[in-house]
């Protein structure tokens, strides 16, 4: 791996070719230690809280190997982040696959040291519940707000005669501790047949925008940027995405697809659209490779972790620089 400065750059395919060398994410070095890095990449392999069709426990080491196709700068945002900030592998959290309460408590750890050291996490899950002990980790001082592109809501209430914690449940907990600002929340792709009519109350009741899916085709994705923009305004903003949340078409490799939903290229731009956003972290989730073997949904949510690095990337450069004026 190559050092540029105090920068680390990925291994380039003009010198190795994409198929060789160790994998890692964007073929960066693996770098443990979170206080040589401002944005530390992370795997988080564990689907504990699916409900239905597990396989998201085998995404970040798909994604991983698919992010060897992305090369280091951004061709439309005209932006390198590996120029802006310190990025690398930061590795996997080291998760209990039989012990739902354990790993979650594992995952906080991890990523309160991440926090505690000043990087910013960018992760690669697993399944949706992961998101709930990352905004434990970083959240915990003040709720933030947060960009979900999602198909469904997770904020169900329990599954199972009640049990509280499962990838349908994240955002409703986080809500409840005090973690997210409900009224800085937009979901973005929300459709699919419910369990109730009245499954979406708690998100409505709460104040967060949700925009279903049939509201998105009427907007368009334009709209929807600067509907997002209005939503979370000026203040630290998490952005996570459900590969779900796109058409499987798409993305088929995913626990829960919904048909009808919005394109990569449209997702693409939403994400550009963050840019300039106060943001503080981000993951890509839902990735099940078992259930795509073509790698396709894998390289969709290695394409979408770095388009989400770029402007988390501007975003942490920003910071730095106003810290030190």
């Amino acid at each position: 791996m190559t050092k540029s400065g105090k920068f680390y750059e990925p291994v380039s395919g003009m010198e190795m070719p994409r198929f060789s060398a160790a994998s890692s994410f964007m073929r960066l070095p693996q770098i443990e230690d979170p206080a040589q890095l401002d944005i530390a990449l992370i795997g988080v392999p564990w689907d504990g809280g699916t409900t239905n069709r597990a396989g998201a426990r085998h995404g970040p080491r798909e994604i991983r190997n698919m992010s060897s196709l992305i090369r280091r700068a951004h061709h439309a945002l005209d932006i390198c982040p590996y120029e802006l900030c310190r990025v690398a592998d930061a590795g996997d959290v080291s998760i209990n696959p039989i012990e739902l309460d354990d790993t979650m408590a594992r995952i906080e750890k991890f990523f309160g040291r991440v926090h505690a050291a000043g990087a910013t996490p960018l992760s690669a899950g697993g399944d949706h519940l992961i998101t709930l002990p990352i905004l434990r980790a970083i959240a915990k001082d003040e709720p933030v707000g947060l960009i979900h592109f999602d198909a469904h809501s997770d904020t169900w209430d329990s599954y199972f005669g009640g049990a509280k914690l499962t990838h349908g449940t994240p955002f409703r907990r986080a809500v409840e501790e005090g973690l997210l600002a409900p009224e800085r929340t937009i979901q973005i792709g929300i459709r699919g047949s419910v369990y109730d009519r009245h499954d979406l109350d708690f998100a409505r009741d709460a104040g967060m925008r949700i925009i279903e899916i049939e509201e998105y085709f009427e907007l368009g994705w334009q709209r929807v940027v600067d509907e997002m923009r209005r939503v979370v305004g000026d203040g630290p903003v998490y952005l996570s995405f459900d590969v779900d949340g796109l058409d499987p078409a798409y993305a088929p490799g995913t626990g829960t697809p919904e048909i009808g939903g919005y394109s990569t290229f449209e997702a693409q731009q939403m994400v550009r659209g963050a840019r300039g956003l106060n943001l503080i972290g981000g993951d890509v989730v839902e990735v099940a490779p078992p259930f795509d073997p073509s790698g396709n949904t894998a390289l969709v949510g290695a394409t979408l972790m770095f388009e989400i690095l770029c402007v988390l990337a501007e975003a942490v450069a920003g910071r730095k620089a106003t810290e030190k004026a």
